[in-house]
């Protein structure tokens, strides 16, 4: 168990790393090239909308339609979720996010992939406790079949 535990990590930090790598070297070269950002393209800002809303109404049904199959969630404890446990939080019985404002939205473009990011202060209802804490969110974005889906988020909270 704990040999497939540390193989389970190990492919999610080489898949970051990988991911990190593939993201920055473009990401350095179009900065010199070109300061402005490109604009969020309408379809992922409706996407990212839908996402908002969807976790502050335990939607679900969109939330699924939104993360890939393989969706990994890293919460802001460590701990990683794939898309089925992440989903299974949403439908517990008293489980509720509170809604959140977006601030500042950052943002990267490349193609069919996608970074969004943001600070928020998170409150949520799970287990008749009331839980608040300061995080910024990263979303790691692909589009698939014309769509734009979540295929990775990192959680981490930010000191008080």
């Amino acid at each position: 168990m704990i040999a497939e535990k540390r193989t389970g990590h190990r492919a999610v930090t080489m898949a970051l790393i990988a991911a990190t790598l593939w993201w920055v070297a473009p990401a350095a070269a179009a900065r010199a090239a070109t300061p402005q950002l490109q604009a969020l393209p309408p379809d992922l800002a409706r996407a990212l909308g839908a996402y908002n809303q969807a976790t502050a109404h335990n939607d679900t049904r969109t939330l699924a339609a939104l993360v890939t199959e393989d969706y990994v969630l890293v919460n802001s404890d460590a701990s990683v979720q794939g898309k089925a446990s992440y989903l299974a939080d949403f439908a517990a019985p008293g489980f509720r996010i509170d809604p959140y404002e977006v601030t500042p939205l950052t943002y990267q473009v490349r193609g069919d992939a996608a970074l969004t990011a943001w600070a928020f202060k998170l409150s949520w209802t799970q287990d008749g406790r009331r839980q608040t804490r300061r995080l910024r969110i990263a979303h790691f974005w692909v589009k698939q079949a014309g769509r734009w889906r979540i295929a990775y988020t990192q959680l981490t909270r930010i000191p008080e």
